[in-house]
């Protein structure tokens, strides 16, 4: 039987490592299906919507290095994009195989005809249509060697009928090539980074994701320097653990003491961040930033100098031409307040709340505890990140995944999928907020068809938690942010998977120890008080500005049950700002 060009599509995707691919099956994509099934070294993952796989997909290149979804002709691989937003910007590996219509439809307004050029251009690093036998195994290895080395996102456009062709061989190779080349600055530019951090100001360490394979050099450096360190969201797991110099996240979701130390430092160094909040950046430092991409240089900071590199490769180079700082007074001061700051959380995490206004800082606390030491947790955009960044601590095997550059909502369930196909014997726990849940629910139904025992804790305020405080923030009343939400513990057992709904805050750590105890899969719905609106305390003067503003505006309307409205459901956080 001779092979088709999908049989030699999954020839090449055996051959780099491919387990998987997150697809809805159907029309153009149905040869390659076939393909898979009687090769059967991959997995056709049946997601119940195409973004979901894109996410799937997105979280297993995160941890895995290389993930695949797919998407049929028209609307199957339109489903795709906003996933695909999401690996590119998140900086990971991604083919994305888009099947099409026949090509001797092209250019006729074809039923599903769509350009891929045109639709994925603004979220891929490579972005091809195979029209000919030929092509197309040398496109599938060039979209392959583009992602892995580009990290983001590869789109391979496939007319359906190109799948069933016969195969001719391969005129370049079939082989996929991952390289790990050295990267440091010049003699002459470590040189520079060296004089600048020996001339005995105080220094700040500023740590992103591209410092996580770093952990112990950026340690030493600190060491050295008696710098306090401060870290991204993404780089919070790879930086936070076993680290006496931490002072925690600066940023929307951070806390007062990273911001602080960058601030009252002389120099600051910045590895491995695409840190994308400007503001809070100083403008009146010596900056200093090393990245393995040097595009991203100096646009996010007034930086002094900007250099090329790899972190871990970097600072190895450095840390022999730094003089080791005896002088602790302005490290100690930094840790001082941080403790402070950590101590102030705590707050909130010893008042548990009240009937169905459960504390989210509470149930994001116990989860931190109960969970094991190496649990892959995924994050909805929205207020689970601000829980998720305060509360769960990193442990050196943890890992957390979000939408920290895109911040699309309805990722971490989705996103909870790859990671549990890809890591089965972890423990895997999403942190969903009722809005991002209700976007992708039929997936649950993936849950339970592949039997993932994947933890859903649905941090259920019946609002648009954050959308809701940018309103507040701009002086604008809230409108259409509540929520009327479907019984999610019901729905759950609906969809044949465990469901508990908890509104009494003694029964959530009894709520939370069952479902970890569960071997299969379980969603814990917890009424959560939708008044639990933290932000850095800049921000909330912020907020309380533009609170006022709005219920000025309220008032000259007439609108004085609004004015209390107002006052009442934000009680807690004008108190907390004050």
């Amino acid at each position: 039987m001779s092979k088709n060009i999908a049989d030699q599509f999954v020839e090449i995707l055996v051959k780099t490592g491919v387990k998987r691919i997150y697809a809805v099956t159907g029309d153009s994509l149905n040869f390659l299906n076939d393909a898979i099934k009687r090769e059967g070294s991959i997995k056709w993952i049946h997601v119940r919507h195409e973004e979901v796989g894109a996410f799937a997909a997105a979280a297993e290149a995160e941890l895995e290095g290389l993930a695949v979804c797919a998407g049929s002709s028209g609307p199957g691989h339109v489903h795709l994009i906003n996933g695909l937003y999401e690996a590119n910007r998140g900086n990971v590996p991604v083919l994305a195989i888009a099947s099409t219509c026949e090509s001797s439809e092209f250019g006729t307004s074809y039923f599903q005809e769509t350009n891929t050029i045109k639709l994925f251009d603004d979220c891929s690093v490579y972005n091809q249509i195979a029209t000919t036998p030929e092509q197309a195994p040398r496109m599938l290895q060039a979209a392959l060697q583009h992602a892995i080395s580009q990290k983001g996102v590869a789109v391979l456009g496939m007319p359906g009928d190109l799948f069933e062709a016969d195969s001719v061989k391969n005129i370049s190779s079939d082989s996929v090539f991952k390289t790990n080349p050295r990267m440091i600055p010049s003699e002459e530019e470590t040189n520079w980074i060296a004089e600048h951090l020996n001339s005995g100001k105080k220094v700040a360490i500023y740590c992103g994701i591209g410092a996580s394979e770093a952990h112990s050099e950026v340690i030493a450096l600190a060491e050295k320097l008696k710098a306090p360190i401060g870290y991204s969201f993404r780089g919070k797991m790879g930086i936070q653990y076993n680290n006496p110099y931490e002072v925690g996240m600066t940023g929307l979701l951070g806390l007062p003491s990273a911001f602080k130390a960058m601030h009252e430092a002389d120099i600051i160094l910045l590895l491995g961040t695409d840190f994308p909040y400007v503001k809070f950046m100083p403008v009146d430092k010596i900056i200093i930033q090393i990245d393995d991409k040097p595009e991203r240089l100096g646009r996010r900071a007034q930086l002094t100098r900007g250099f090329a590199g790899k972190i871990k490769d970097s600072v190895v180079e450095l840390l022999p031409l730094i003089k080791t700082n005896n002088d602790r007074k302005f490290l100690d001061k930094q840790l001082e307040f941080y403790q402070t700051v950590k101590n102030n959380l705590r707050t909130y995490v010893d008042d548990k709340g009240k009937e169905n206004h459960i504390s989210p800082e509470f149930v994001a606390e116990t989860l931190n505890i109960k969970a094991n030491k190496d649990t892959i947790f995924t994050v909805d955009t929205g207020m689970c990140c601000v829980w998720g960044a305060r509360y769960l601590e990193a442990t050196g095997e943890r890992k957390l995944l979000g939408s920290f550059s895109h911040g699309t909502m309805a990722n971490a369930m989705p996103m909870a999928i790859g990671a549990q196909l890809s890591n089965p014997d972890k423990q895997v726990i999403a942190l969903c907020g009722d809005g991002g849940l209700s976007m992708l629910l039929g997936d649950i139904a993936t849950i339970k068809q592949y039997d993932l025992p994947i933890k859903i804790i649905v941090f259920n305020n019946r609002s648009l938690g954050m959308v809701k405080l940018e309103m507040e923030v701009n002086g604008i009343p809230d409108n259409e942010t509540d929520m009327i939400n479907p019984d999610f513990g019901l729905l759950a057992q609906a969809f044949g998977i465990k469901g508990i709904n908890v509104t009494d805050p003694e029964k959530v750590e009894e709520a939370i120890d069952d479902a970890l105890q569960t071997k299969g899969p379980v969603l814990v719905n917890i009424f959560t008080d939708p008044n639990a609106l933290a932000m850095p305390p800049k921000v909330g003067w912020d907020q309380m500005k533009g609170m006022g503003i709005a219920m000025t505006r309220m008032m000259l309307d007439g609108n004085f049950k609004e004015v209390a409205d107002t006052i009442s459901s934000n009680y807690r956080h004008i108190k907390e700002v004050l």
